[in-house]
């Protein structure tokens, strides 16, 4: 029993290393070859859509479906056989995708079209951030994230503004245009305005009297307005975020570390010369 348990062991140990191990050769071959094979089904299935060509070669597109199923399968299961608290990994975000991404092709057996619910595997290429997870992109990363926190309330009260304008905009574009334009409710002429005040411009419907017009190009100008000002929001953060760490803090491009005083010299993390 001891010999079949440390047999097992060590194979728990192997398979940690190779799916868990994204600073290892193998493990980064693995994610690798996992992408690899997320592209692929994602590319069936939207193959499968496409009528020719799945008449044609419809037994082809789902044996590989079924090859792509089977080895996200095992993938799934050693994923919670090698670590130690398979809970944290069975509820976590990952564990989630990764059971949604399985079961779609098994329950094709039983509800007709629910094979197509694997276009979900598009979601486990957000493992590509852990693929990438260099210090310098890590950082990056962690700036943009806390410049957009930083950034929220001021964004919520600019979307809470937008849409209190498109509301009194489109009631308004209801009484001057009515029922002949188009504007035939008050949701129908507040979807025009949030049209053409993003710039989308669909033109399925338009004013026709020199009212409507007007107040149509004054919403026009305000798209441009409302394009720049969130991305300005965010920008402002992300400059002062950036003068904040080169006043403050010292960056370790070893381990990703950011809490280092300006005076410091080594990484407190990983003990990396800070200079280098």
């Amino acid at each position: 029993m001891k010999e079949i348990k440390s047999r097992f062991e060590i194979f728990r140990q192997k398979a940690h290393i190779i799916i868990y191990g994204t600073n290892t050769v193998a493990g980064r071959l693995f994610d690798l070859i996992l992408l690899g094979l997320i592209l692929l089904s994602v590319l069936l299935v939207m193959l499968e859509t496409v009528e020719g060509f799945d008449i044609k070669f419809h037994k082809q597109l789902v044996m590989l479906e079924w090859i792509i199923t089977v080895f996200f399968s095992i993938e799934y299961i050693l994923r919670i056989i090698c670590i130690d608290k398979p809970k944290r990994y069975i509820f976590s975000f990952y564990g989630i995708i990764d059971l949604l991404a399985i079961l779609p092709m098994y329950l094709s057996y039983f509800f007709v079209g629910s094979n197509l619910l694997m276009i979900i595997r598009a979601l486990r290429l957000l493992r590509l951030f852990k693929i990438l997870n260099h210090p310098h992109f890590s950082g990056q990363s962690l700036q943009l994230k806390n410049s957009l926190i930083a950034s929220r309330g001021k964004i919520v009260a600019f979307i809470y503004f937008i849409l209190i304008s498109c509301i009194i905009i489109g009631s308004l574009m209801y009484v001057v245009e009515g029922k002949e334009a188009g504007f035939t409710s008050i949701p129908i002429s507040i979807y025009w305005c949030i049209v053409t005040l993003t710039t989308v411009g669909f033109g399925d419907i338009t004013p026709i009297t020199p009212l409507g017009q007007f107040i149509a190009s004054i919403v026009m100008i305000m798209g441009y307005g409302i394009i720049a000002v969130p991305t300005g929001i965010v920008t402002a953060e992300i400059t002062k975020n950036t003068l904040q760490k080169k006043s403050f803090k010292k960056h370790c491009y070893s381990c990703g570390s950011e809490d280092h005083l300006n005076n410091a010299k080594f990484c407190q993390n990983c003990g990396s010369n800070l200079d280098e």
